[in-house]
């Protein structure tokens, strides 16, 4: 990593928790107080992480975009957005977060008093986008560029989504455009006791719809999610 100007160095040393973080994503910040401000809750009172982690969301988006294409290049587009948005989700985000041990550095307000659950999601999701903003505004894009290359590697590596159950594949399409989950309704039950047959219809709030039949409630909405699939993206369902 860069050295850090003089006078950031030692005149102004900054806490051990930001130095801390700065070794985990491997980029030493010209101006630390970008990342202190980006690992600030709102309740924290003050400058807060919200206006990066509105930047830092579309610098991930782009950076991420980048690496898929170049990944896959013959990949249409339907088949890219399900990837995106898996990569770049809040699951995802709160993950990366995890890993970096971004909880130790968050600064929370006394009055908020998250949950485990509140502060593995959105909290780490919104800060990890935030820190991504930081960097980019310290360093530039180049720098953006590595920091989310190295610490999304592992995600990146791991299997795509598109050989994950049709389900979950049909929630990130929904979730790529914007759009609530996928709404399943069992639409009846057929055959005696032990034989029964399901029926289930998915629907998605831009209208497009399917049904499936199993063996099972769960066996009929994995069938009625691929139909769908199918359907909304030929080359992917």
């Amino acid at each position: 990593m860069a050295k850090r100007p003089f006078f950031q160095s030692y005149l102004v040393r900054p806490p051990k928790e930001i130095r801390a973080l700065e070794s985990r994503i491997g980029y030493q910040f010209k101006d630390w107080t970008l990342l202190r401000q980006a690992v600030t809750h709102p309740s924290a009172g003050g400058g807060n992480n919200q206006r990066l982690e509105f930047l830092g969301d579309r610098v991930l988006a782009l950076v991420v975009s980048e690496n898929i294409m170049r990944e896959d290049p013959e990949a249409p587009p339907g088949k890219l957005s399900v990837r995106l948005s898996s990569l770049v989700s809040r699951p995802s985000c709160a993950r990366i977060a995890a890993e970096i041990g971004l909880a130790d550095a968050v600064r929370i307000g006394k009055s908020a008093k998250p949950g485990r659950a509140q502060l593995e999601g959105a909290i780490l999701g919104d800060a990890i986008e935030a820190v991504i903003a930081a960097v980019y505004l310290d360093g530039g894009l180049t720098a953006a560029r590595e920091v989310i290359g190295r610490i999304w590697a592992g995600l990146m590596a791991e299997v795509p989504e598109a050989s994950q159950d049709p389900k979950s594949r049909l929630q990130i399409w929904a979730q790529a455009r914007r759009q609530p989950p996928p709404q399943y309704r069992l639409r009846g039950r057929s055959g005696p006791d032990h034989h029964l047959l399901f029926e289930v219809e998915v629907h998605l709030e831009s209208g497009e719809k399917a049904s499936g039949q199993g063996r099972s409630k769960q066996a009929a909405e994995l069938a009625a999610a691929k139909t769908l699939l199918h359907r909304i993206e030929p080359e992917n369902g």
